[in-house]
């Protein structure tokens, strides 16, 4: 089994690729690396895709067409919007949705136009697989990968995991005004993010397995941009690759 790794930020791609085998290969492929190999002695495919919903739809068609591979999981960051969605919390889709679709009058708000659909789940089986590891990596080793001062710094304090709805948008969402607009509309979303439902379509049309994860940086209000940078390259990161490893190791 291959799995396709995306990740939405280069910090992310980095501390994967720090651990791939000394024969993996690289492919260049619509302005994106796809790096093949094994890593914790999985076969994967990882890729940065970058920012937006765009970009992740058309990184992981190039995945699922021109590496065949059988499942494809997301990593990346997120600004909470449920209550007790804290800055360093874990959350696990079990459904995605995009948040910015809307084709009133001709069809509801939310659904993805000749798909009958709004919400597109993620693969039962690897979520709770994602889900094992993300608690495993939280209870386990957290404090031994985060020191003190970086917990100390970002106020990090007993990270909790989340699972359920995960809203998706072509928007970065910084402002208090937003938030509730979006709390209002769809109680439901633990998160925003920006790519993570567009990979979860494909994923659909083409019938492969996926699963999202996202590190919440923020709470997606007026103080997001604040160490966002920072919070990528100390915490999120981090995450990011103890996670992955726990999920690989047990694959």
């Amino acid at each position: 089994m291959t799995i396709g790794l995306i990740a939405a930020m280069h910090d992310e791609i980095a501390s994967l690729l720090q651990h791939m085998d000394a024969y993996g290969s690289v492919r260049h492929i619509g302005m994106r690396d796809y790096y093949i190999g094994q890593i914790y002695g999985q076969d994967v495919v990882v890729v940065l895709a970058r920012v937006g919903k765009v970009a992740a739809a058309a990184t992981t068609v190039t995945l699922i067409r021109d590496f065949s591979v059988d499942t494809v999981v997301m990593t990346g960051l997120a600004g909470g919007l449920a209550r007790g969605v804290a800055v360093g919390d874990i959350v696990v889709a079990d459904r995605l949705l995009q948040h910015d679709l809307d084709g009133r009058p001709f069809w509801p708000q939310y659904q993805v136009p000749l798909l009958d659909q709004a919400e597109f789940p993620c693969d039962p089986t690897l979520r709770k697989r994602l889900e094992q590891a993300a608690a495993s990596f939280l209870q386990e080793d957290f404090e031994a990968r985060l020191d003190t001062d970086t917990r100390t710094r970002f106020r990090l304090k007993n990270p909790t995991l989340h699972t359920g709805m995960i809203a998706s948008g072509d928007r970065f969402i910084g402002d208090s005004g937003a938030v509730s607009q979006l709390q209002a509309s769809l109680p439901a979303a633990l998160c925003v993010e920006m790519e993570g439902a567009a990979v979860t379509q494909v994923c659909h049309e083409y019938g492969v397995p996926c699963a999202i994860m996202r590190t919440v940086s923020d709470r997606a209000d007026d103080t997001a941009h604040l160490d966002f940078s920072a919070f990528l390259r100390d915490v999120a990161s981090v995450y990011s690759a103890g996670v992955i490893q726990r999920f690989l190791e047990a694959a």
